[in-house]
């Protein structure tokens, strides 16, 4: 059994995803984004699921790439280059449309492909004393396959800066830019965190991956007749399924809906 990822289901609509790698930092390499592909392809496909945590076990979340990892790489030519960057970019878009709600839970350094990780989180936490870093400039690199995703995360303006400087900045100044949702202190990160998923689990499990879904696919489009018949559609839809049907009438009943 591989040692690289804790994964743990702490309830029956709750799972955990911990990168277990802390005498690195979290750091990972070719083998730990195999193992995120496809533990979230796994839990992605469990429709009991309503909230997914991501985090990691030791001092930092994630320190970005793996140094014996970047050691292979140099030698790596164009192809193994391409073939080892899509690879990274096939896992983060495994974990960016995983229908279950991401939940990020972020302390110590968050750096490089680590920020990443933590730009495809649905909501992210971290704790007071967490930084983030776009460090690939400082090697001479850049953060492409993250790119993406940071930039609708942390904003064209803020990644213009933090792309091009590689400066570290803090979990404060991350959520004035809208990376992060709550900063809390260390010895409140998990309390934070299970508060945000018992909201996850007590909405209609079917309502929260639509409205996930509802977002990646109208976020930048424009408010055209197309978009305002598709998002009647999906009202619709959901107001005519079982669980909208529960959810009005438990509302209206004054009682709590099936679901929960």
């Amino acid at each position: 059994m591989s040692t690289t990822l804790d994964i743990r289901r702490t309830s029956a609509h709750v799972a955990e995803v911990w990168l277990n790698r802390p005498d690195v930092r979290n750091a990972f390499n070719d083998g730990v984004i195999a193992e995120l592909t496809a533990a979230f392809t796994m839990l992605g496909a469990d429709r009991d699921l309503r909230a997914i945590v991501l985090g990691g076990h030791g001092k930092a979340f994630c320190a970005g790439a793996d140094l014996a990892w970047m050691r292979r790489m140099a030698d790596y030519d164009w192809q193994q280059n391409h073939a080892d960057a899509s690879a990274l970019a096939q896992m983060l878009w495994t974990l960016a449309t995983c229908p279950v709600p991401l939940v990020g839970r972020i302390q110590g350094d968050c750096y490089a492909g680590g920020v990443g990780l933590a730009a495809v989180c649905d909501v992210l936490v971290a704790a007071e004393g967490a930084h983030f870093c776009l460090s690939e400039a400082r090697l001479g690199l850049l953060p492409a396959t993250i790119g993406p995703y940071v930039v609708r995360a942390l904003g064209v303006q803020a990644s213009r800066r933090y792309f091009l400087t590689a400066e570290r900045f803090s979990a404060a100044q991350a959520q004035v830019l809208g990376l992060v949702h709550e900063v809390a202190a260390a010895d409140r990160l998990d309390s934070t965190v299970a508060g945000i998923v018992s909201a996850l689990v007590a909405n209609g499990p079917a309502a929260v991956r639509a409205c996930k879904r509802l977002v990646q696919d109208i976020e930048g489009r424009a408010i055209d007749a197309a978009l305002r018949d598709e998002t009647a559609r999906r009202i619709a839809d959901i107001r005519a399924s079982d669980e909208g049907r529960e959810g009005v009438k438990a509302f209206l009943d004054k009682r709590e809906p099936g679901w929960r």
